[in-house]
C-alpha cells in the first residue's frame, strides 16, 4: 500500500482559525455571566432613574457621581455624592441599597450618608467649644441679649 500524502498546510490553517472564534466567544460569555450589571455605571443609571420620578428635584442642575459602591449578589449598596453643577463642594451624600431587577438597578431604600452621619455634615460643627469658660461667663456664639 502506497503511503498517503500529506494534507496540504492551507487547509488545516483555514479550518484552525475558522474555528478558533466559537472558543472565545463561549469564554467571553461565560466570563461575564451576569456581572456585566456589577459596575458603577450601571448603578448610578438606576440612582438618576430613581431620582428623576422625583418632581422636587432638578437633575439638570445637579452634579451626581457614585463615590463607592459594594455588590451582593443581587443588591448593591451605594453612596451618592450631590452637589450643584460648577460648585466644587456645598454638596451632601446619601446612601442608597439597590435590587437587581432583570438587567437593570433599582432603588429599593435609602440611608443616610455615611455610617450614620447626617447628610448635612455634624450639627454644631465649627462652634466653639463651652468648656474651659470661667463661672457666669455668656455662652460663645449665642447673639448679643440673648441666654
Amino acid at each position: 500500500m502506497p503511503p498517503v500524502p500529506p494534507a496540504p498546510k492551507h487547509i488545516i490553517g483555514v479550518v484552525k482559525t475558522r474555528y478558533l472564534p466559537l472558543p472565545l466567544t463561549a469564554l467571553l460569555l461565560l466570563g461575564c455571566g451576569g456581572r456585566g450589571l456589577q459596575n458603577e455605571g450601571a448603578v448610578r443609571q438606576g440612582v438618576l432613574d430613581y431620582l428623576s420620578q422625583r418632581s422636587d428635584l432638578n437633575l439638570k442642575s445637579m452634579q451626581v457621581d457614585i463615590t463607592s459602591v459594594s455588590f451582593r449578589e443581587d443588591e448593591a449598596d451605594a453612596t451618592v455624592s450631590f452637589r450643584p453643577k460648577g460648585a466644587a463642594g456645598g454638596g451632601m451624600e446619601m446612601r442608597y441599597t439597590l435590587e437587581r431587577q432583570g438587567s437593570r438597578w433599582v432603588v429599593k431604600g435609602k440611608g443616610r450618608a455615611g455610617a450614620g452621619q447626617s447628610p448635612h455634615g455634624q450639627m454644631g460643627a465649627g462652634m466653639p467649644s463651652q468648656e474651659g469658660l470661667p463661672p457666669g461667663h455668656p455662652a460663645v456664639g449665642n447673639p448679643p441679649g440673648a441666654k
